[in-house]
């Protein structure tokens, strides 16, 4: 049995800008608000966090940052990824190198590759890193899928600890937990399963929503990893309106949107994201209103 990484909410964070540059200032108070608000575990440096538009050196800094700046208070875990592995393998070495807890690992994006490359990509980072890994899986993004049988393919390297699933299919996670036992964690990948996915035994989420509210993501998780599921799945649906308009634009758009209505940071993304477009943004504001969050 492996022993997960985390349990509850892990936010995947947000990256701020500020006249071009990352905002560490921001960073910081945005990081300390997550921690003080009851996230379990912290992504840097993931898609929410524009992890595909920071220079090399951009996302070496950002991943120092955050460990240096928790200091231990929650796991961090480094988003490290790339469709290029010898760059993934590079990145991952440095990210252990500077105290990372974990590596959030994307599928090779644009590539395509089979599913024996995929087994290969992973195999070689896991041999180079000395922390857990979790696997990401967004096909939507990426253009290829992680099959069931490839995770149970996987599940017998210590390194590979989770799955973030993010493939929207319940028939294969199913799938998945059936064949990885207890050998690896399972984490929903959207904020739209996260009690149907605890629900059959995953651990918690990888979380785009808890940028937003992270108090209240917590609730919906942590009621499911208590056993009370009707609480959670309560919370899942009141909330479904707030992640419906989070998701009605490309992530990270929105939620960098509504993270600079709530003062967090600028509404500054890199191309070739672009700013919420105005008529979905006030739609966007209405649902925060309505809920109480501004």
């Amino acid at each position: 049995m492996t022993e997960p990484i985390f349990q509850g909410v892990a936010t995947a964070l947000i990256t701020p800008f500020k006249d071009g540059k990352v905002d560490y200032d921001a960073f910081g108070k945005f990081v300390d608000w997550q921690i003080e608000s009851g996230v379990d575990a912290l992504v840097v440096c993931g898609t929410t966090g524009e992890g595909s538009t920071l220079t090399d050196e951009e996302h070496r800094e950002c991943i120092k940052f955050v460990v240096e700046h928790t200091d231990g208070r929650v796991p961090v875990i480094a988003g490290t990824g790339s469709n290029d592995t010898a760059y993934a393998i590079d990145l991952s070495k440095a990210a252990c190198e500077m105290g990372a807890d974990a590596l959030l690992v994307v599928t090779p994006y644009y590539n395509k590759a089979t599913q024996a490359g995929l087994v290969e990509t992973f195999t070689k980072i896991a041999e180079v890193s000395t922390k857990p890994i979790i696997l990401y899986n967004v096909p939507s993004r990426t253009g290829v899928n992680i099959a069931p049988s490839t995770y149970e393919a996987l599940m017998s390297n210590d390194k590979i600890a989770g799955i973030k699933e993010a493939n929207g299919d319940v028939v294969s996670v199913i799938d998945t937990l059936h064949r990885i036992g207890d050998n690896m964690s399972l984490y929903s990948g959207n904020d739209d399963q996260i009690t149907a996915i605890m629900s059959l035994g995953g651990k918690g989420v990888i979380s785009v929503l808890s940028n937003v509210i992270p108090k209240e993501t917590s609730e919906i998780a942590h009621a499911a990893l208590n056993g009370d599921f009707k609480k959670s799945a309560e919370l899942q649906i009141k909330y479904f309106d707030l992640i419906k308009a989070l998701f009605s634009e490309v992530n990270p758009i929105p939620v960098k949107a509504a993270c600079a209505h709530l003062g967090w940071c600028e509404n500054s993304l890199r191309l070739p994201l672009t700013p919420m477009s105005k008529e979905k943004e006030e739609v966007l504001v209405s649902v925060m209103k309505q809920h109480g969050v501004i």
